[in-house]
């Protein structure tokens, strides 16, 4: 895991340029936050079928599990540890596409035809690619490790498939985390949460339009 600075990068790693913008993921009201502090997003979006989400989880991360670093590939069932998710939708369409973004390294991807209902392994044009990077924070007058301070920063570049992202299509983003504690508990954070338990497929979580592709 290489170390990267806790603010975010000005530009994503592979020099992806276009519209940028910043997010704050709010905890689900009803699920402990845990030992996490904040969780942020930062979506560079250009007039291609490329997008790079950048996140930042910042907390005491010697309380959070963290799955480890191994090759990179497809993987189902990330959601049940600590992950970052998306979901992409047309604005005129009731399918989508849903992300999965695991610290392992591991990513998935799915589409449904509308909510929760017809879902399928995704065909992207090429493979996601993810960058993982975690620094400690030290205190500069006691020089001690002020562990609530930790971040871990994920990056990934996804290339959408053709027909959601072809040109001229308004696209609707949602951006979500799951964080695993030390106890195996869970807790959920989204920009917007929908009624009820956490429910991250919900259509009120596509809050963000994405500039026509």
């Amino acid at each position: 895991m290489r170390p990267l600075l806790l603010e975010m990068a000005r530009a994503p790693a592979d020099g992806h340029h276009g519209v940028v913008t910043y997010h704050h993921l709010l905890p689900h009201p009803r699920v402990s936050r845990g030992p996490v502090e904040s969780i942020t997003a930062r979506v560079f979006a250009a007039r291609s079928q490329a997008l790079t989400l950048q996140f930042a989880l910042r907390g005491n991360l010697r309380r959070i599990r963290i799955p480890s670093e191994v090759d990179g590939g497809r993987t189902n069932g990330l959601w049940r540890h600590t992950c970052f998710e998306a979901f992409v939708r047309r604005a005129d369409a009731p399918g989508y596409l849903e992300l999965n973004f695991s610290p392992s390294g591991r990513w998935q991807a799915y589409q449904f035809t509308a909510y929760r209902e017809g879902m399928t392994p995704a065909n992207l044009p090429q493979p996601a690619s993810i960058t993982i990077g975690q620094r400690e924070r030290v205190d500069a007058v006691t020089e001690a490790k002020a562990a609530h301070e930790d971040a871990l920063v994920l990056e990934a570049l996804v290339h959408l498939p053709v027909p959601g992202a072809q040109a001229g299509a308004e696209l609707r983003l949602a951006l979500s985390a799951i964080v695993e504690d030390e106890t195996g508990a869970l807790s959920y954070w989204a920009l917007r949460h929908g009624p009820g338990q956490p429910d991250f497929h919900h259509p009120d979580a596509f809050v963000l339009t994405l500039e026509q592709m």
